[in-house]
Formats: C-alpha cells, structure tokens, sequence
C-alpha cells in the first residue's frame, strides 16, 4: 500500500534524480524502464533527509535491537554514515558504523575495514541501495564473516525491484533470506512506484513499460 511516507520518498528520489525513468542497463543485464541510481544525490540536504528516510525504517523495523551498521563500498558508505547520524540525531539510537575498502590497506591501521572492528556475537545490519540480482550481498557477508563471527539478521535497501534472482520463481530478496537468512526490508518497492505512477497522467507511457517489464521479470 503507497502511504503518504512512501510517496513522499518516491518523490524525494525523482527531486534528486535518483529515480529515473528511460532505457536502463541493470547490474543483471536486464534492460530496465527504470532505474535508481543513489550516486545522484549530490548536496548536504539530500543526504541528511535520505538517512533519515532510512533510520526511520530502521527505528520501526528494529528499534535499538542490533549492535552495528556495514555500508558495502562504494554506495553504501555515505548511506551508513547518514543512516548512522540520523538515527542519533532523530531518536537517541547511538550505533557504530563501519565499512570496507575495495583493496586492502597495507600501511596505516592496515586492514579492509574503516570504523568499528566487529565482535564475535555482534548483530550487524547492512545498509544499501538496491537489490537486483543479489551480487553485492554475496560480495558483503563473505567480507563480514571473515573480520568476526557476527550475525547479519537484517538489511536496509532504498528499493525492492522485486526480480527474480539466480532461481526461478525466487526475487534476489527471496534468496537473500534463504541463502543467508537476512531479512531484508525497503523503504519502497516497485509495487510501491508503480502506485504512484498510475495517478500520474504524464507517466502513461512509464507505467506500461513498467508493467511489460514487471510481469517479464518479478516475482510478487
């Protein structure tokens, strides 16, 4: 159901040019009538609301029941960091975050993590953009494991496509649970975009394309 918190989002993204319609290239190889692309938010405004459209939904998820934040390089880092002071900011949730480099360092401090050292037993969630084809998390629990023996219960994404992933039948969100047991939790989902596009007269042509594309390609 599009709430009011929902469609402000929505338009939050497209304001920023985050959410942009067209022909799109998808990490999967699909080709997309939409796309988000959390690179776009370019200024101190949108980055400070954006980590409060995600410490919102990890207030209402979770509360205070986890003991860390990861953001996955590269896009995922200033998303913790602003989901990080917002949830400080916003509702007294003061939480570590920390995130990875591409390369390990071999000098300095050394190492592939920058922020908080993990601990065996921490509750650690991920923060992200998106969710396509569920690449980036089998790129990211093998890096969390390796520094501790936590737990990675949960995930924070912008957008659920929705899509299928690697099995038929399965979105990438399905397999993500069933392969790592991560709940994964969006504060839209194309369910949610499309709703929205349908009140829109100038989207006609968006919201068919749209609905070739999510009854080729997702799984509800």
């Amino acid at each position: 159901m599009l709430t009011n918190a929902k469609k402000e989002f929505i338009e939050f993204m497209m304001s920023a040019d985050v959410l942009r319609f067209g022909e799109f290239k998808t990490k999967s190889g699909r080709l997309s009538p939409y796309f988000v692309n959390t690179g776009n938010y370019r200024t101190g405004e949108q980055i400070s609301k954006l980590g409060e459209f995600y410490a919102a939904c990890i207030k209402e998820t979770l509360g205070e029941d986890f003991d860390a934040m990861f953001g996955p390089a590269y896009k995922g880092i200033p998303l913790v960091t602003s989901a990080a002071g917002a949830l400080a900011r916003e509702y007294g949730i003061n939480k570590p975050y920390f995130f990875n480099r591409k390369e390990a360092k071999d000098h300095g401090e050394g190492g592939s993590l920058v922020g908080y050292q993990p601990k065996d037993g921490d509750r650690v969630i991920i923060i992200e953009d998106v969710i396509t084809a569920g690449t980036a998390v089998r790129e990211t629990v093998p890096v969390l494991k390796a520094a501790a023996e936590v737990g990675v219960t949960d995930m924070f994404i912008s957008v659920n496509r929705c899509e299928v992933g690697q099995n038929p039948g399965k979105t990438a969100v399905m397999e993500v649970k069933d392969e790592f047991g991560i709940t994964v939790h969006a504060i839209v989902t194309a369910e949610d975009i499309h709703e929205y596009l349908q009140g829109k007269p100038e989207y006609e042509n968006v919201l068919k394309l749209m609905e070739d594309y999510m009854a080729k390609y997702c799984v509800f």
